[in-house]
């Protein structure tokens, strides 16, 4: 038995291409278990592609292999790469994308050496060709160290970090979710270290619609009503309760959100 393959691509829903990648898995494998996991990633953004799976992935079984389609194609800084990472298999392009998934070196790296051409289908070439080898290869069962040759280290990249001083968190919005919700770079743990036990200020684009409590959960609220949550990726979200906080609040990726502490 075949173990699971997800994919997380910016290929979206409107064309063949994910049914050809999906296409390419059924070749090698009977029956395969595919679960996409999006493919709706914002075009070339691979921190957008990190920041799914980094929350998506600790939910599947150990042995799961995950693909990622996001900014395949493979250059001499960035290689075709398979990797163990916690029981789990990744597949890709080391463009960043995994020091941004991972918290933790990875166990094994392996650069790929795949010379088997499948198709002849130009720029999906290293998703159907390189990814899906290497992936049905493991999801077989297969062990990774035939796939090529180890790799010492990643490509480093880090989610912009937030500003930090002694009376405020200077962050940005990373995403905005499929309600609406906007999420920065703010995590929990940084808050209660700088916040200690002194009240704060929530700010953001809009004047006038500071926010001076963490609730719990998005139902603290009345309906119509913002918030701010640590939601359940662990940064901090501004929402609104049964309501749209990116469009009412005309909140965007890279804005700043800024929490003043009051006090010393």
């Amino acid at each position: 038995m075949s173990s699971i393959i997800t994919l997380t691509t910016d290929l979206g829903e409107k064309d063949f291409t994910v049914s050809a990648v999906k296409g390419s898995i059924h070749s090698l494998i009977d029956n395969p278990k595919i679960v996409d996991v999006s493919h709706r990633v914002p075009k070339f953004d691979i921190m957008q592609a990190a920041f799914i799976l980094r929350n998506a992935y600790p939910f599947f079984p150990k042995n799961t292999v995950h693909i990622v389609g996001v900014m395949p194609y493979e250059t001499e800084q960035n290689r075709h790469v398979a990797i163990l990472y916690k029981g789990h298999y990744f597949v890709g392009t080391d463009n960043g994308v995994f020091s941004m998934i991972f918290n933790e070196p990875a166990e094994k790296i392996i650069e790929l050496d795949l010379k088997v051409s499948l198709h002849d289908n130009g720029f999906l070439k290293p998703i159907t060709d390189i990814f899906v080898q290497a992936a049905c290869h493991l999801a077989k069962g297969g062990t990774i160290q035939m796939l090529g040759q180890p790799k010492n280290s990643l490509v480093e990249r880090t989610f912009f970090k937030p500003l930090i001083d002694q009376n405020s968190i200077r962050g940005t919005i990373i995403y905005i979710d499929n309600f609406g919700n906007a999420v920065t770079n703010i995590d929990e743990l940084t808050f209660k270290e700088v916040r200690r036990t002194r009240d704060f200020t929530i700010s953001f684009r809009v004047p006038g619609y500071d926010i001076h409590q963490i609730s719990k959960s998005y139902a603290d609220v009345s309906p119509s009503e913002k918030l701010a949550v640590f939601g359940p990726t662990g940064f901090l979200e501004i929402a609104i309760n049964l309501g749209n906080a990116s469009d009412l609040l005309g909140l965007n990726i890279s804005d700043v959100v800024t929490i003043h502490f009051q006090g010393a």
